[in-house]
């Protein structure tokens, strides 16, 4: 199968700290990939650096076998990677057509366009009028994900997709997100493990800037993601060298 996308030990840092520590990862054409982990896992800094916004220290990032490690994030998204960001980040004093139309004029031709957006997305015609600024949560996270559609990417990257959202607004975002399986590859950094498990073909688990496990959920038993998550191991193989020192 055609690699949608290809990281090959890529760092990234924070000033002295290292966020993402020389991660190699594989997602193929059309697979839909959860990220997860705890808080510092470095989930967000790995999505900023696929889209461009973060620097690649070392290593390398390939899109359907082009590096595109040196390109600009306004680039990457020409090339077909658009990213949903934490926060949403929706210019409030414009309303919600606009910020639609700012992305769909710096993306790329296609498919998606604003009538399409909206048939994916139904929850956000009637809202198109309205200022970005005065929209529920569920309601801002549908916008941003429609914003980054419109760009019609063949990689759509999603950070966070629950985070301070209903149940009610999540169950919305999701069923909209089911009507894009298959069209293009997704990767969603989602908080809730059962969400996680239950839309994509693929867990990935990090903690402290490194992949901790990677599976098909069905593979997967939930003691096995908990332990990667808090990286249990981990403590468990720090205190048995501490011990074998001792």
């Amino acid at each position: 199968m055609t690699a949608a996308l290809e990281l090959n030990q890529i760092v990234g840092r924070h000033g002295q700290l290292q966020a993402i520590k020389g991660m190699t990862l594989r997602i193929d054409k059309g697979e839909v990939a959860a990220i997860i982990g705890a808080n510092g896992a470095g989930k967000t800094t790995l999505m900023r650096m696929i889209a461009g916004l973060h620097p690649c220290a070392e290593g390398s990032i390939a899109l359907f076998g082009s590096d595109v490690t040196a390109m600009p994030a306004h680039g990457r998204l020409k090339a077909g990677i658009a990213l949903s960001p934490e926060g949403r980040r929706l210019f409030g004093d414009m309303t919600v057509q606009e910020n639609l139309m700012i992305a769909a004029e710096n993306g790329r031709r296609g498919d998606w366009n604003l009538a399409s957006v909206c048939d994916a997305f139904s929850q956000i015609t009637p809202l198109l009028a309205r200022p970005a600024g005065g929209l529920s949560g569920g309601q801002r996270q549908a916008v941003a994900i429609a914003r980054a559609l419109i760009a019609n990417p063949d990689v759509l990257l999603l950070d966070e997709v629950s985070l301070g959202l209903s149940p009610v607004a999540v169950d919305g975002v999701y069923q909209s997100l089911e009507t894009l399986r298959g069209a293009m590859t997704m990767i969603v950094v989602e908080q809730d493990l059962t969400r996680a498990m239950k839309f994509a073909s693929r867990v990935i688990c990090m903690a402290e800037g490194v992949l901790e496990l990677d599976g098909a959920p069905k593979n997967l038993t939930r003691a096995q993601i908990t332990d990667a998550y808090f990286g249990i191991h981990k403590t468990a193989d720090t205190a048995a060298g501490g011990a074998a020192h001792a």
